[in-house]
């Protein structure tokens, strides 16, 4: 019945937005569609919270996330995307990002490769070229490896392209998506075993004379990274802090909660935070649940959600809605915070 009601809606909005056959009412390409709903709703402000929207333009294995893997794909995004409602120029007030007065910000993370670092401006000339509109802040990771330091070339190229820089604090020592990380445990960050390389990076940070706006531990809702709560205590209560909260969101909490307030205690004063959990919680238990890893309003600017059609084409096909109306209660009940999807695509389906 849910998802009943979301395509009764989906089709209604688009009919009030005077969908045609070129633009929703007959699109005969799956992702193409998908693309058509996702715009169309956050267009018609069907979620008020939404304050931005972030592409995620890669392909990787047998996924083609890319909007040029077809024609109609490419020319349905570009085609919506062109309303002055989504918007490329940020506001900053205090050097942090605040919301649209009216639209949402479109962002995008432009192929950046597999490790997502891999930063160009040609890149994002390419994808904006693409898109025919400009970014408003281009997305990258900084992996930590064998080497946590503040990742000046690539936050210099997106500001010299004109873009804001948005960076993703990896705390990975290996791309392995098997456990906890060997190196990078939360409980080694809470401890403070990294404190003088988080220094250096907040120092480099604050010596610029521009915002940025950083984000630790994407998706921390999701077992596929090694700062989710299964790898760092799981459900566990009673072998550190809390004894009423689960450990291993609890550590991840703390371990944002001592970045943030390392930063505070160098005179960071140029980052806007963001906290980034998945759509889907893996696993989907109590423990898990998004709550339990914020770190609070007084370290958060905005929330943040990756929201994902079929990622291949074998995967079981849900709507943008379909995904977005599991997650956004839990997101618009956590914190009044701007709300940004910061990653949504689909592969092309047949």
């Amino acid at each position: 019945m849910k998802a009943l009601l979301s395509f009764i809606c989906i089709l209604f909005m688009l009919s009030a937005c005077g969908g045609s056959s070129s633009t929703a009412g007959a699109i005969q390409n799956k992702k193409a569609q998908w693309i058509s709903d996702a715009l169309s709703l956050i267009k018609q402000s069907h979620y008020p919270r939404i304050k931005a929207v972030s592409w995620w333009h890669e392909n990787f294995d047998e996924a083609r996330l890319r909007l040029d893997s077809s024609p109609d794909s490419q020319n349905i995004f570009r085609k919506l995307i062109s309303s002055p409602f989504f918007k490329s120029d940020p506001a900053f007030v205090n050097n942090k990002l605040i919301p649209p007065e009216k639209g949402v910000y479109f962002a995008a993370f432009p192929d950046f490769g597999g490790e997502e670092s891999l930063v160009s401006q040609k890149r994002i000339h390419d994808f904006e070229t693409l898109v025919n509109k400009k970014i408003t802040w281009a997305y990258f990771s900084d992996n930590w490896l064998d080497n946590l330091s503040f990742p000046y070339d690539e936050v210099n190229i997106i500001h010299k392209a004109g873009r804001v820089p948005f960076i993703r604090m990896m705390a990975r020592s290996d791309f392995e998506e098997a456990g906890g990380d060997p190196v990078y445990s939360m409980q080694a960050i809470i401890n403070g075993t990294f404190d003088r390389q988080l220094k250096a990076w907040a120092q480099e940070a604050r010596g610029l004379d521009y915002p940025l706006l950083v984000e630790f531990g994407t998706e921390a809702n999701g077992n596929w990274f090694p700062w989710n709560g299964e790898h760092n205590g799981a459900g566990i209560k009673n072998q550190y802090g809390d004894p009423s909260l689960a450990d291993g969101p609890e550590r991840f909490r703390d371990a944002y909660r001592h970045i943030i307030d390392l930063f505070k205690s160098q005179g960071v004063n140029n980052i806007t935070w963001f906290f980034h959990i998945d759509a889907h919680s893996e696993p989907d238990i109590a423990w898990n649940s998004i709550e339990n890893y914020y770190p609070g309003d007084d370290y958060i600017d905005w929330l943040g959600v990756s929201v994902y059609g079929p990622q291949l084409p074998e995967e079981d096909f849900e709507t943008f809605a379909e995904v977005l109306d599991g997650i956004y209660p839990q997101l618009s009940a956590l914190s009044d915070k701007p709300i940004a999807v910061l990653e949504f695509a689909v592969t092309e389906l047949p």
